[in-house]
């Protein structure tokens, strides 16, 4: 009991801590340099357009679109030669219209926290803007500012039902290892040379 009050209370505090950087309309968030959008899969499990990925490309085109950023960071995990979500998401992107030039891409986000430090150790990214579901993008948000960036989060729809309530319990765990994450202070799986976004 004390242990599951302790993870509800760290997912509550999460949350609170980023109220104010967190926007769900597009017309309303601070203008930033660059989006981060973090990765996930295009298809789902059963077929069909995974809907986080979907939400996820149209806000960062959105985000475009509006003049809210000049350039877009897609970071995700390119474990094997047949799975790479951040080359998947910049074909994606061009061919919404966005020029291949302003798209940047991150091979080596295998998780939230390695794809936040990242941005800021190899992309050299302090304030930013990360696109993501309210849920997730709450998180990422938390990490950034934690480890010293100005990031801000537009979270774009996510899932309702029981799918939301599942996703819920295990983004209350993954707030629990992001807090574990920041206090080791652990570096990502890879790190690299510098990459300038210009």
């Amino acid at each position: 009991m004390l242990f599951a009050a302790a993870v509800v209370w760290n997912d509550r505090s999460v949350g609170h801590a980023v109220e104010a950087y967190v926007f769900h309309d597009a017309g309303k968030i601070p203008a930033t340099r660059v989006a981060l959008v973090l990765g996930t899969a295009k298809y789902r499990k059963g077929g069909g357009i995974n809907p986080f990925y979907k939400h996820r490309i149209d806000g960062a085109f959105d985000l475009y679109h509006a003049g809210k950023v000049e350039y877009i960071l897609v970071s995700g995990d390119n474990g094997t030669r047949h799975y790479n979500e951040p080359q998947t998401m910049k074909k994606d992107l061009v061919a919404k219209g966005i020029p291949a030039k302003r798209i940047f891409t991150d091979y080596a986000g295998f998780d939230t926290y390695d794809s936040m430090l990242r941005a800021n150790k190899i992309f050299g990214l302090d304030t930013l803007t990360v696109v993501s579901q309210d849920f997730h993008v709450r998180r990422a948000v938390y990490i950034g500012r934690r480890l010293g960036m100005h990031p801000y989060g537009y979270a774009v729809p996510g899932p309702g039902g029981i799918s939301g309530i599942r996703l819920r319990l295990r983004e209350m765990l993954a707030r629990v290892k992001a807090k574990i994450d920041i206090l080791s202070r652990r570096n990502p799986k890879f790190l690299g040379e510098k990459i300038r976004i210009e």
